[in-house]
């Protein structure tokens, strides 16, 4: 009989049951089955699917694991468009393509958020917690539930940013004018406030102003239009200097009339003609804006001797929701103002009617004080509530830092889309956002039209205003002095 020679002894055979201690461990040896749990949970906080990889299911780990890694890439890709390549970031998510992105960003959350689920609780079926001390029987548990919620928050929050994005974008720029290039060197905005509200046919502008931007450097310069200011001159080629070819004037009759002043163009544009002014202004509908609107764009024009192609009004019922979604405005306040409607009758004291009071002093305000702010005017003239709205605009823009709108994204989208309507295109988005975070490195400029500037209350220099505007927009360049 023949023998066959015994193998070396560096050919040890391979043992029946193999000692990998994550994937099988020694369950009789409680201090190594509870720092195999907490490994298993640590790696499925850091890495999720590697602990299915490394103890349990592959082909389930495998797919967590591609999931993470696609997830870490796309973060990774964000994150570089956002440090070199903002406007492409931002035209990814505002583009034409912007609401199958949005929706596909929305899923791919929701879808990550229920994975990291599945294999949180498969990671604690894997540690096998009646193997583990009792201490860790009850810690892991409960800390892969507070990591869960922790981190998968995020993924679900993303998720609802993604909705909110979509549909704000949908809502406020859901139908837009032409996008137009620069006008000498500036995007000029009329910005429009106003109490709104159905049935509310006679409503008139409580604050009109123009933001100019400068397309190259981003500096802000806003003018206050008063909104009394008569025989405003409409622009050349406005079908309302047709009607009005010696300025806008007032009107009276039976069933219609208004004073010459700025914000009754649009009553004497819309509200007081029969077809609602869409004989002088067809496209306006189209391209989400209103008869009284592109009136009040071309009286605008011709007061300040500049291209305004676009708007955006604001409802003062809403002004307060956007301010309490920003945090809160700091504003310096000069003197003491009483909230409320107004006296019941003439030289009625403010104590009998006020309902509050903003106190003088650096305050912090939330929306609604913010709003009274910009509303009171009883015990001040025009010129100053002028002068606090304008202060209260430079304080909102202040707080659009990208910090801010991340975290209060939600809140900021819905407030937008009942406070705000515009003609703004939203292909201009990148562009303005990248200007937007260049203002806030700058001192805004303010022009206010008053008395106290030489303009005149009731016989405005027209000529001299448009000579005030233009300077101030395109500064005469210092010359340096001959060596």
């Amino acid at each position: 009989m023949i023998l066959a020679a015994p193998r070396a002894s560096s050919e040890r055979a391979r043992p029946l049951v193999e000692t990998k201690p994550l994937r099988h461990p020694d369950a009789a040896d409680p201090a190594l089955m509870g720092r195999r749990a907490w490994w298993l949970v640590v790696w499925n906080v850091l890495v999720p699917g590697s602990a299915q990889v490394l103890a349990g299911n592959r082909r389930l780990g495998r797919f967590g694991l591609g999931a993470t890694l696609l997830g870490w890439f796309l973060i990774v890709v964000a994150a570089g468009l956002g440090l070199f390549a903002r406007g492409v970031l931002v035209s990814i998510f505002t583009g034409a393509l912007s609401w199958i992105v949005l929706t596909l960003v929305q899923l791919l959350l929701i879808g990550y958020a229920v994975l990291w689920v599945v294999l949180t609780i498969d990671t604690v079926r894997l540690v096998r917690l009646v193997k583990v001390p009792p201490i860790s029987r009850w810690a892991v548990p409960v800390a892969s539930v507070l990591v869960l919620a922790l981190i998968g928050s995020g993924a679900v929050y993303g998720s609802t940013v993604a909705a909110s994005s979509r549909g704000a974008l949908g809502t406020i720029f859901g139908n837009s004018g032409p996008s137009l290039p620069p006008s000498d060197g500036y995007y000029n905005i009329l910005l429009l406030g106003a109490d709104s509200g159905d049935g509310r046919d006679s409503m008139r502008f409580d604050s009109i102003s123009v933001v100019s931007v400068n397309a190259a450097s981003g500096a802000v310069t806003i003018t206050g239009i008063p909104r009394e200011l008569p025989h405003a001159p409409f622009s050349e080629g406005s079908p309302m200097r047709e009607l009005y070819p010696d300025g806008f004037q007032g009107h009276s009759s039976d069933t219609c009339g208004w004073n010459p002043w700025m914000n009754l163009v649009r009553y004497a544009a819309e509200v007081c003609r029969e077809d609602e002014g869409a004989s002088l202004y067809p496209d306006a509908a189209a391209h989400g804006s209103a008869p009284g609107i592109e009136a009040t764009k071309d009286a605008a024009e011709g007061v300040l001797g500049i291209e305004i192609p676009y708007y955006v009004f604001v409802d003062m019922n809403g002004f307060a929701q956007l301010v309490d979604a920003l945090g809160g405005v700091q504003i310096e306040v000069t003197e003491r103002l009483p909230k409320g409607g107004g006296p019941a009758y003439k030289d009625q004291p403010a104590a009998d009617w006020a309902i509050g009071w903003i106190e003088p002093g650096l305050q912090h305000m939330d929306g609604d004080t913010a709003q009274w702010y910009a509303r009171s005017r009883y015990t001040t003239s025009d010129w100053d509530r002028m002068k606090r709205q304008r202060e209260l605009q430079v304080a909102i823009l202040d707080q659009f830092t990208p910090e801010n709108v991340l975290a209060r994204f939600n809140e900021l989208a819905s407030a937008g889309t009942v406070l705000i309507d515009t003609d703004l295109p939203k292909d201009k988005l990148p562009e303005f956002f990248d200007l937007m975070l260049k203002a806030k490195k700058q001192k805004v400029t303010q022009i206010e039209l008053t008395p106290d500037n030489g303009v005149s209350e009731t016989d405005p220099d027209y000529g001299v205003i448009h000579e005030m505007v233009a300077v101030a927009l395109h500064p005469p360049k210092k010359e340096t002095p001959a060596e």
